[in-house]
């Protein structure tokens, strides 16, 4: 019993000392502050983290329908309430876009937190991706949550809450649409000047990548002189287009993953209405392609029910893609063109990008008499080429905004749904448990 007594008393002065040893560490989370300029980048560099965005967008809007049946398998009643525009609860409680949005800035806020208070030499690269990533986010999250920008009513209309702090005790306030604006210019006007034309990896945002989100921006603003000048900034140090002429149509996916035309590759989240079997693209959107241009056979796959599927993903496999790309920004260039009432310049740049698209020899250039002639047809080649990309959504809120006056209707169940343009819905219901643990205000109804 004493030699017992003994080895009990030995082993709680042991693990008296253990414990000694381990309070007298420093916790995890001291250890990994990134106080360094690779750290930061490091955590810039979690592709598989920063890369996923949204799929509201693309769910609501009408480049894809599901057929009834695949509807009636759907796992998650939110996510069909968001199909039909409903005007409440069309987000799951958790993992919803808002969240995964919010998550990724709470990142580049930290990233940019990190350069200031650790006072990093030489972080201007580090610090200009940070600052473009958070203003696509940003950008993002206005197409999904916010209505179309108004310059007239935008210091009125409701914005993002600007969360540029990584603080999470810092309460989420409204701004304004135009402040929300504001933030994302002022994001991508400062990196600009911070960045190199090119990095050394497609995934950390360059020079052209931040020329490119402003080309975007502005034009989402209704800005089409500065989307203008902004496109052609991007053009002037980067222009690569891939011609189809040179893809394999056959390919279960033709495009490959990091091809020349992106800028920055991201991807959509996960949702089941855009699987690659269940979300379907209208016949008569397929049927508008020319029988020469390619991206008729190098984008869909048509089963033998006459359903038509879409392969065009940039990803180079069934994943849909959100990049910023080439193709965009030509077409970004064009409209712009179009809507000063340069309908020459106009088919010019629309031109560059469609003799790539057809087939060889046969591609015959597109005129028009009149800006409103070349808006018309540089908007359906505009929806032609950037389809699953995430950017519908945003157009449909655009073009209404300037008196398209598109109407979208879809019928489920015998039931049909209605989304007229300018409505309400088109800023999309603030999951509604973000409403009670901030009490920001929700989108009207």
């Amino acid at each position: 019993m004493k030699t017992i007594n003994i080895l009990l008393t030995g082993m709680l002065l042991l693990l008296i000392c253990s414990c000694s040893r381990f309070l007298a560490e420093k916790s995890d989370s001291s250890l990994t502050i990134p106080e360094t300029l690779a750290d930061n980048q490091a955590m810039l560099d979690r592709y598989h983290i920063l890369s996923s965005n949204a799929t509201s967008g693309e769910v609501s809007a009408d480049d894809l329908y599901v057929t009834e049946a695949d509807y009636m398998t759907m796992p998650n009643e939110a996510d069909k309430r968001l199909y039909t525009w409903q005007p409440d609860y069309v987000s799951l409680a958790s993992g919803n876009d808002w969240q995964t949005c919010f998550s990724k800035i709470n990142i580049l806020n930290t990233v940019l937190f990190n350069l200031s208070q650790y006072h990093i030499p030489d972080a201007d690269n580090v610090k200009g991706q940070a600052l473009v990533l958070r203003a696509a986010y940003y950008l993002e999250a206005s197409q999904l949550w916010t209505q179309a920008y108004h310059p007239q009513n935008a210091a009125t209309q409701k914005g993002m809450p600007l969360r540029l702090d990584p603080d999470m005790n810092i309460p989420s306030v409204r701004a304004s649409l135009k402040d929300t604006y504001a933030q994302i210019l002022a994001d991508l006007h400062e990196a600009v000047h911070l960045l190199p034309v090119q990095q050394i990896a497609v995934t950390r945002p360059s020079k052209v990548t931040a020329l490119g989100y402003l080309a975007r921006t502005y034009l989402y603003m209704g800005d089409y002189g500065n989307a203008l000048k902004y496109g052609k900034e991007t053009l002037t140090n980067y222009s690569h287009l891939m011609d189809f002429n040179t893809l394999n149509p056959t390919a279960s996916y033709p495009i490959k993953e990091m091809n020349t035309e992106v800028l920055l590759p991201t991807s959509m989240g996960y949702s089941p209405f855009l699987t690659s079997t269940k979300g379907k693209v209208n016949p008569s959107l397929y049927e508008s392609y020319h029988a020469n241009d390619l991206r008729k056979s190098v984008f869909f796959k048509v089963l033998p029910t006459g359903e038509v599927l879409f392969k065009g993903n940039y990803s180079g496999n069934s994943g849909r893609m959100t990049c910023l790309a080439m193709d965009e920004v030509y077409l970004t260039v064009a409209e712009s063109y179009a809507a000063a009432g340069d309908a020459a310049n106009a088919m010019a740049v629309l031109n560059q990008l469609l003799v790539k698209r057809w087939k060889t020899g046969t591609f015959v250039p597109f005129t028009a008499g009149t800006g409103a002639q070349a808006l018309q047809i540089i908007r359906s080649e505009r929806r032609k080429e950037l389809l699953f990309r995430g950017l519908r959504w945003a157009d449909l809120k655009r073009y209404n905004r300037e008196g398209a006056n598109i109407n979208l209707t879809k019928t489920v169940g015998g039931q049909t749904y209605n989304l007229p343009a300018n409505d309400l819905r088109y800023a999309i219901a603030i999951p509604e448990d973000i409403i009670r643990m901030t009490g920001m205000p929700q989108n009207e109804r």
